[in-house]
């Protein structure tokens, strides 16, 4: 009776011949982490810019109203008065609506190079690991089929 050869522990040395890049991970975490960083840094940096505007403009709103909340002798001066502020306000409004908008441009201007960079970056990564592996796994996969090769003529002449 012919002895068959295991295939098993040929297998198991072919799928151990395979490389597993782990450099290549570790580069591609580190580059995720470093454009997450920065695209925190502009969503903060918006966050405080628009704070710090909605505050001013609360104050001064404040400080206009101030003024309409003082006595008037004449009744007309209160109608003036309201006029003043809502035409104040109105001009207000338009002015912090572009300063919001300003910061809205800035942010998506800073976010579109940071992705843009990044993208590069990543697709220079990504080549360069793929033509690494393609090169490891091509050899890895004619040192297995040459084991392979030489297995099966070794049980077939087993089996003769």
């Amino acid at each position: 009776m012919a002895k068959t050869q295991d295939l098993t522990a040929v297998f198991k040395d072919m799928m151990g011949a395979f490389p597993v890049d782990t450099k290549a991970m570790e580069d591609a975490f580190k580059t995720q982490t470093s454009l997450t960083e920065k695209l925190s840094g502009v969503a903060l940096d918006a966050a405080k810019k628009s704070t710090d505007l909605s505050a001013k403009w609360a104050n001064d709103t404040l400080a206009k109203l101030a003024t309409v909340s003082k006595a008037k002798a004449d009744p007309a001066d209160y109608a003036k008065s309201m006029t003043d502020f809502a035409s104040a306000s109105a001009e207000a409004a338009a002015e912090h609506m572009a300063a919001y908008a300003e910061i809205a441009r800035k942010v998506q201007t800073e976010t579109l190079e940071l992705v843009l960079a990044a993208g590069k970056k990543t697709s220079e990564e990504m080549t360069s690991a793929a033509q690494k592996a393609t090169a490891d796994l091509t050899a890895a996969a004619q040192k297995a089929a040459a084991e392979v090769t030489t297995a099966t003529k070794k049980a077939t002449e087993a089996a003769k």
